[in-house]
């Protein structure tokens, strides 16, 4: 126990927690938009569900640290580039995301519930488990992401459990206001989904092998939010407009 009084396991602990709060960004949006289309009452236990399965996965990944360096080890190649497991499981979640937001996209704008005379009709649920299910999935390839991150970081297997705990537990708090807010702002969550294909996309590049920064995504991403915020800040200090009664 003599690395708990070694400042630098500290600060790596802190460095690598937040820098997993940061790659579970996507995640989390992810989680948030594919609960908002259950009942309300199962959203908490669709989320809490999906975390912990995220964290399961998270931590059955880092105690396989042998089995996540041969995923990194070249299968084949395609025109002169070396393919790798991790290459695939990167490409396929990568275009899972892609699909998977271009129809939560259409589904929004277009509308899923109307009928043949043009009426609306109440918003079909999303059945639970397809749900959880999906959200597996992507945990999944977010976890892969995350823990080669933390081992290519870190040679404490306690500092990654420990980061990745904290880094949940954090998570599990925001879940909750950040699917309200997305549920209640129609706008912000056309602006999640299309963080969701920029992921996507990049998901899919890294796969093969054209690396894009992160810092990236997350920059346009938080332009984009920080211009939707000054919008619903004019909007509520928007006075409404009252009619002349002419009687």
């Amino acid at each position: 126990m003599e690395w708990l009084s070694d400042p630098q396991i500290w600060i790596s602990l802190l460095t690598l927690s937040a820098l997993e709060i940061v790659l579970g960004i996507d995640n989390l949006v992810f989680l948030a938009i594919l609960a908002d289309r259950l009942p309300e009452e199962q959203r908490p236990l669709a989320r809490k569900l999906g975390l912990a399965f995220a964290l399961v996965t998270r931590l059955m990944l880092l105690a396989s640290l042998a089995w996540i360096v041969g995923l990194v080890e070249p299968v084949f190649s395609v025109l002169g580039h070396a393919v790798s497991w991790r290459d695939i499981i990167l490409i396929g979640g990568g275009v899972f995301l892609l699909a998977k937001a271009t129809h939560e996209i259409h589904g929004s704008l277009e509308g899923e519930g109307e009928g043949d005379d043009g009426a609306v009709a109440p918003a079909v649920a999303a059945g639970f488990t397809a749900t959880i299910i999906q959200i597996g999935i992507l945990d999944i390839v977010f976890s892969l992401d995350s823990v080669i991150t933390a081992v290519g970081m870190v040679d404490q297997l306690p500092v990654m459990v420990a980061a990745v705990v904290i880094a949940m537990i954090i998570m599990l708090v925001a879940a909750g206001p950040l699917s309200a807010f997305v549920s209640k702002h129609p706008t912000v969550k056309m602006l999640a989904l299309s963080f969701l294909l920029l992921v996507g996309m990049s998901l899919v590049a890294e796969g093969m092998g054209v690396h894009i920064p992160k810092g990236y995504l997350y920059f346009a991403m938080g332009f984009s939010v920080a211009v939707e915020a000054l919008n619903l800040a004019a909007r509520r200090r928007r006075k409404p407009v009252k009619l002349r009664n002419s009687l």
